[in-house]
This record gives C-alpha cells, sequence and structure tokens, in this order.
C-alpha cells in the first residue's frame, strides 16, 4: 500500500470533511441508527451522507441508495452493513475515492468459522489494493473530541471532556469503560481508537500518524494479543522523548488467554513476556484500565521528571504515609531537602508538625501564607524532580486551596505537581478544574493513585536514559519479530 495515500486516508478518517454512512437506519434496533445519532447529536460540523436503498432519508438527511449514486466524493465512509455485503461496498468507496473507512461490522476473523477469517483475507486484499486504511471490522468506531467527530455507535462518547490522552484499543468494551471513567472524572480525551481486528490499520499504523498529532499529549494501548509484535515494537521506540506510550495487556492468565485469543481473532501470549518486550520498546507499562488512564493522564499534563526524587507535602499524616509507601514501592526516591530548604520549611510549621520528608504541615495547613511559603520551598529545591501535595478537607481550611490557586498557576509546567484534593462534591470541584485545564495540576481521589501517578513519570524518565535509546538494532535488545504466545 502506498504509504503517502495511507496517511493521507489516516488523516481523512480523523478530521474528514464528509462522512458517508453505509447502513445508515432510523430503526433503534440497527448499529446505523446509533451511527447517525451519534454524528448528528456530537456537533460535526462537515456533510453526512447517509446510505440506504430503501431510504429517501434519515434523520432529517437526504439518503441515496449506494455510494455511486452520490454525486459528491466523501471524505471517509462508516460502514454498517451485513459482513457479506462488505467487500462490494469497499470496491464502490474506492471507484469513489474514498480516503478511509471504519468498518463497524462484525462476522470475520473473530467468529469460530473459517469462514470469517477467509472473508476478513479477502476484504483486506481488496482494502491494500485500493490503499484505503479500514480501521475494524467488528470496532465500535472512532472518536475525535477536538473535531467533535463521533464516528461509533455510542452517542455518549461526545460528552467526554477534549483533551491530551488519545486511547488505541483491541476492545470496544474497555473502550467504552474508560471513555465513561473519564467522562466521570473529568480526564480529556484527544481521541478514541477501536481497532476491533485490525485488517489493515494496527497499533504500529497509529503510532507515527499519532506522533505528528498537536492533539495528543500521550497515547494509551490497550493490546489483548499482537499477531506480529515487531512493528509495533519498533514504532514506539521511535517515539521516546516526542510522545509517551503507555500500555495495558490483558490475558496474563491462562483464562485471560484464551480470552484474548478469541475475542479479536489475535494471538494473545504470556503477560511477563509482553512486559519485557514492551519495556525494550520504551513503553511504560501498568496493570489494570484505571491505572493506563491514570498514567496516560499524568504523561500528557506533566512537565517530565529531571529526577526521580519526590517531595510529599501533606496535610495530615495519614495520606502521607500512604503515599510515600506507594512511591518507595514503585521506585520514586523520597527526596532529602537540602539545608537550605529544611530552614525555610521549619520556618513555617508549628512546633509539633513532622518537618523531614514526607512534611507534615499540621496545623499549618489552615494558613494559605504557610502553605505556598512551603510548597515553594521544596519545588525550588534542586533535589526535588516533583511534589505530592496532600489536603483532605476539614471547615477550617475551605478556603485555602482558593487562596493558594495563583501560585499553582504561576508554578506550572516547571516540575510535575501531582495533588490529592479531596473535599465533599461542590467545595473544591471549580479549583481544581481551573487548576487541571491550566495545566498546573493533576489531581486525583486518592494519595494511593497520585503517588503512583508520580512513579508513572519516574519510570518514563528512567525510560528516557536506557543504554539502547535511539538504536534501530541492538543484539542485547532485540525485539521478537515472532507471536508472543
Amino acid at each position: 500500500m502506498e504509504k503517502e495515500r495511507f496517511f493521507k486516508g489516516l488523516r481523512a478518517v480523523f478530521n474528514p470533511s464528509s462522512v458517508a454512512v453505509v447502513g445508515a437506519s432510523e430503526k433503534p434496533a440497527k448499529l446505523g441508527f446509533h451511527v447517525m445519532k451519534s454524528l448528528t447529536r456530537g456537533g460535526y460540523e462537515g456533510a453526512i451522507i447517509p446510505i440506504n436503498p430503501s431510504s429517501t432519508e434519515v434523520m432529517g438527511i437526504k439518503a441515496y441508495p449506494s455510494l455511486t449514486e452520490y454525486p459528491g466524493t466523501p471524505d471517509m465512509a462508516i460502514i454498517v452493513v451485513p459482513a457479506a455485503h462488505v467487500a462490494s461496498v469497499l470496491a464502490e468507496c474506492g471507484k469513489k475515492s474514498v480516503k478511509g473507512v471504519v468498518l463497524i461490522t462484525a462476522g470475520f476473523k473473530e467468529i469460530d468459522d473459517p469462514s470469517g477469517a477467509l472473508l476478513q483475507k479477502e476484504v483486506a486484499l481488496l482494502a491494500d489494493s485500493l490503499s484505503i486504511p479500514v480501521i475494524g471490522p467488528n470496532t465500535f468506531g472512532i472518536v475525535n473530541l477536538h473535531a467533535r467527530l463521533n464516528a461509533s455507535f455510542t452517542p455518549e462518547f461526545s460528552l467526554v471532556r477534549a483533551g491530551g490522552v488519545t486511547l488505541v484499543s483491541q476492545s470496544g468494551g474497555i473502550s467504552h469503560l474508560l471513555g465513561f471513567l473519564a467522562m466521570k472524572q473529568g480526564i480529556g480525551m484527544a481521541k478514541i481508537i477501536g481497532l476491533g481486528n485490525r485488517l489493515n490499520v494496527d497499533f504500529a499504523d497509529l503510532l507515527p500518524f499519532l506522533a505528528e498529532d498537536e492533539e495528543t499529549g500521550a497515547i494509551a494501548l490497550y493490546i489483548e494479543g499482537l499477531d506480529n509484535p515487531r512493528p509495533l515494537l519498533e514504532e514506539a521506540k521511535k517515539l521516546l522523548g516526542r510522545k509517551p506510550v503507555v500500555a495495558y495487556k490483558s490475558g496474563a492468565g491462562t483464562r485471560g488467554d484464551a480470552a484474548s485469543r478469541s475475542h479479536t481473532g489475535s494471538l494473545a501470549g504470556r503477560g511477563e513476556i509482553y512486559d519485557g518486550a514492551l519495556h525494550q520498546a520504551c513503553i511504560v507499562t501498568v496493570k489494570s484500565p484505571q491505572a493506563l488512564l491514570d498514567a496516560a493522564r499524568v504523561l500528557a499534563s506533566c512537565p517530565g521528571l529531571k529526577m526521580n526524587t519526590v517531595a510529599i507535602l501533606t496535610g495530615q499524616a495519614g495520606p502521607g504515609m500512604a503515599a510515600s509507601d506507594v512511591c518507595e514501592t514503585e521506585g520514586m526516591k523520597i527526596a532529602v531537602f537540602s539545608t537550605q530548604t529544611q530552614e525555610k520549611i521549619n520556618a513555617l510549621l508549628p512546633p509539633l508538625a513532622m518537618r523531614t520528608n514526607p512534611v507534615d504541615m499540621g496545623p499549618a495547613w489552615y494558613d494559605a501564607r504557610a502553605i505556598e511559603g512551603i510548597v515553594r520551598a521544596a519545588l525550588d529545591d534542586e533535589a526535588v524532580g516533583g511534589a505530592l501535595i496532600l489536603m483532605m478537607f476539614a471547615s477550617a481550611n475551605r478556603d485555602v486551596l482558593p487562596r493558594i490557586k495563583d501560585f499553582f498557576l504561576e508554578w506550572k509546567q516547571k516540575k510535575p505537581v501531582i495533588t490529592c484534593f479531596s473535599a465533599p462534591e461542590g467545595i473544591w470541584d471549580e479549583d481544581i478544574r481551573i487548576l487541571e485545564e491550566a495545566g498546573a495540576i493533576v489531581n486525583f481521589p486518592t494519595p494511593e493513585r497520585a503517588a503512583s501517578a508520580m512513579s508513572v513519570l519516574g519510570r518514563y524518565k528512567t525510560l528516557t536514559l536506557m543504554p539502547f535509546w535511539g538504536t534501530t538494532k541492538d543484539e542485547n535488545h532485540s525485539h521478537p519479530s515472532q507471536p508472543l504466545g
């Protein structure tokens, strides 16, 4: 397939000026109905072209019997017709010079029938001969939050806030889980991409595309299995220092491995083997869907660590100890303050407070001036890579966060500041939102998640120091070329 045409097709898929929906319907039992609903209610401003041989209009928009009878040329087509008709529709896409396709239809390699794999091979050969990138089949679709393009069968994805995390997933279920978690947690997403059976668009094809995508700050991968991992590993390694990549590989256990094989027709493999290969490719690995979202969020939002050391500043001892345990378990060092820093902190603390790192600010937590001084002293210390700031609400400290908000805005992007500001709903929510949207902090609901997020920055920093960074081949750190199974 011609490379330049392929990437031009991917650009059209994610930023189309017009979209044809082949299989559009007004019947709620049909996926074509939900795709049309996603496009029309998601705020997409381009042309929507319903294709349905039995309707002259779908959702108030003029419909056409086939793609060939539409007088113009759609940038992108979403196909939601039975599997047996996909090849003929794809041939029409070629005749109309459609640049890219999202193939939602199931019934291919993932089914327990050899005919499905044969049909997928036939469609893949046709797509390649036409130089058309096809995302799918057996996918929920794709979403570009910045373009307000919801090319999926889930209209609710349009409610996710636009931001810097792009998710590339082999599972529609995990995509929905993380999309809805992002919605509830206020996490900004750039794109949500369901690879499905990976007809001719795989992880490795999307990484160089996303590397150039200004809206994507970090790339999150959900992996079930790969037929040939080498292309992904090689492309991921090229991104180190340009754009962080984090991955969650499921199927670590025997049953999970078997489920991975059957779900998307992929070859799975033992988790520890994958972890080693992904690490060599400079990909941060995590162990759960929530951890994947947390890691991508912090990598997209925070400046990088200059050193793997952290200052823990807490209003109460317990949260500080919980965060400290996680940091040390996950490889972060608790920073040792300089004498000058310690003297500055001592002068601002009440007599009974714990003065060394972690710093228990005790009653000082109710004094905005003291808090600002302590945080500033810690962040100014050259021995501190980043800061964890933990504050649990009490009625006496209600006004502290609003009063020190300007300080955090001043400090943004100089060093990573990860927080756990925990309060009843409606008290600090607006202040946290302003700080997060400005890139000043990343806030988590628990000290443990905040600390784990900081450790992700530390692990990414470690990857940048690996001796084989930037090489194309290293005999001591070679990538496997066969399926990891």
